[in-house]
């Protein structure tokens, strides 16, 4: 079987050269319209809810915005999964939908179910939905520094307390 296929190969060389340049010319082709991406969207479909309490703990977050949003927010379709954060003074809820959901269609989802938890939620709390964003909008770095010969009222300089201290409180 080999042999006869090789047989024919040298016999039609020509058709055969033929046939691998036309390959070649059709893989450039691709090549010069493939989009390529410096940093290529990897992320799923997500909508992120974020709410404001201002005097909550995370526990009274917890139990009085997050919960009741994630509550109304299962049984979306096309729902993957959601994910949470309670700190002080806010909450904020990440639903994510399987690949492929048109991300103006999740966020109309995501906006009809917050008109629901609005009835469910203390008074003067309002949600709202974040920018269209990706996860890789996410990561966000930033440092805390004093300037050389910097000092405190006091005329102290700042140590790295001071300055964790004001990362923490804004002071």
């Amino acid at each position: 079987m080999f042999e006869r296929l090789i047989r024919l190969a040298i016999e039609h060389r020509w058709l055969v050269m033929l046939a691998v340049l036309g390959m070649a010319g059709l893989g450039i082709f691709n090549y010069s319209i493939l989009p390529i991406d410096a940093v290529p969207d990897i992320t799923n479909v997500q909508v992120q809810i974020n709410t404001t309490a201002p005097g909550y703990s995370p526990l009274e977050t917890e139990q009085r915005i997050t919960y009741p949003i994630e509550t109304v927010m299962a049984g979306l379709p096309h729902l993957e999964q959601t994910r949470s954060l309670s700190r002080y003074g806010l909450s904020q809820i990440t639903v994510i939908f399987q690949d492929g959901t048109d991300v103006y269609f999740a966020r109309q989802l995501v906006n009809q179910r917050i008109q629901e938890a609005k009835d469910k939620l203390p008074a003067g709390i309002t949600p709202a939905m974040g920018p269209i964003s990706t996860g890789l909008g996410e990561i966000y770095l930033w440092t805390v520094e004093a300037k050389d010969g910097a000092q405190k009222p006091d005329g102290s300089p700042y140590t790295a307390t001071d300055l964790r201290e004001i990362q923490d409180w804004g002071f």
